[in-house]
């Protein structure tokens, strides 16, 4: 299922910003953004861009040419929509009336996807720039991409994980990175790209030195597994400003997949112990997240802290102990909470 970038969503709560007399907040889902004052009402359906959304050129969007135009090799022209700050309170997104649209009926029913409808795709360029290398394609079928679903944008997702056991794992501020075995021989990945072995992709060259192909193919030809994939993330200096304050290169891994399937965090773990990778630190194991965090600032306030050198944590990651599918997001359960605090430290 292709991400929710834009939608029909509905403001269940409007509040003053202390000191602005132009500007509001307005609540959306488990976000926040900050709108014209008198624009919405409590309970107005609107139209939600996510934040990460790449907007194309055209008219209603041009209010915004000033902060967010963009022009990318790989994109086109258009608009980054990122998170921004005003008067002291952090936008996640953008709301604009429904009636700005022709192409969205003015009947249109909440939840209803309009991504495609207004030619809005995901932001994807800076990926391509942090990994380095020379790109050979897009990602092997059993490697999928790690966009965890944000409990800001689907909050019904905590219900979803009662009575269940979970884990919360620390993010790792970095660049996603994949390895993987399938029949068509061993790939290394960065979060949308496969790359070559020339010599000019980083994280390529740190697998190599580590061995870790030899590691997977071994392990694969043992348990007899005709796909294995692990995924993680790369944290180095010189990628997103090196927030864990690190000397060289790890690789934190967070995923791990045999014959196309993820498996529970144990096993991920024993995996990860026998093959010598360091992975992502366990904050919290438990039964029934939404009796400890019943809403989404609940988990706001739980995602706050610091990595251990002194930066600003990102956030956590939220998955059950054994994988869960999950509709709603047609995927495997799991979300994450990004850090406000670190939002607000980090805005560029």
């Amino acid at each position: 299922m292709s991400r929710k970038l834009a939608s029909i969503q509905k403001i269940w709560k409007i509040e003053p910003i202390e000191g602005a007399d132009r500007i509001e907040l307005a609540h959306v889902l488990g976000w926040q953004c900050v709108v014209n004052k008198g624009q919405f009402q409590p309970m107005d359906l609107a139209v939600y861009f996510e934040i990460d959304s790449f907007l194309p050129i055209r008219p209603e969007f041009e209010f915004m040419r000033a902060s967010s135009y963009k022009k990318s090799d790989i994109l086109g022209e258009g608009f980054r929509l990122k998170t921004m700050k005003f008067r002291g309170q952090i936008s996640q997104g953008l709301l604009l009336p429904v009636s700005d649209f022709a192409e969205i009926p003015s009947d249109a029913e909440l939840g209803l996807n309009v991504t495609e409808t207004l030619g809005v795709r995901k932001w994807e360029v800076e990926e391509r720039a942090t990994t380095g290398g020379t790109v050979i394609g897009n990602l092997p079928r059993d490697i999928p991409h790690t966009d965890e679903t944000r409990v800001q944008a689907n909050p019904e997702l905590i219900q979803a994980f009662a009575e269940i056991g979970y884990y919360i794992s620390t993010k790792m501020d970095g660049s996603s990175h994949s390895i993987g075995l399938d029949e068509d021989g061993f790939h290394v990945t960065g979060h949308n790209y496969e790359y070559k072995d020339d010599g000019t992709s980083s994280f390529y060259n740190f697998v190599k030195e580590r061995g870790y192909r030899e590691k997977l193919e071994a392990f694969a030809k043992r348990e007899e597994l005709t796909t294995f994939t692990v995924q993680g993330e790369l944290c180095a200096p010189g990628i997103q400003q090196n927030r864990l304050k690190l000397t060289k290169p790890e690789w934190y891994v967070f995923t791990v997949r045999e014959n196309g399937k993820r498996v529970g965090l144990y096993r991920m773990l024993s995996i990860c112990e026998e093959l010598g990778f360091a992975h992502v630190p366990i904050e919290e194991i438990d039964v029934n997240l939404p009796e400890k965090y019943p809403t989404v600032e609940a988990l706001l306030a739980r995602a706050d802290g610091e990595y251990p050198n002194g930066g600003k944590k990102e956030g956590i990651v939220i998955r059950p102990v054994e994988p869960i599918f999950n509709e709603s997001i047609s995927a495997a359960l799991s979300m994450k909470v990004v850090n406000n605090k670190y939002l607000l430290k980090n805005i560029d």
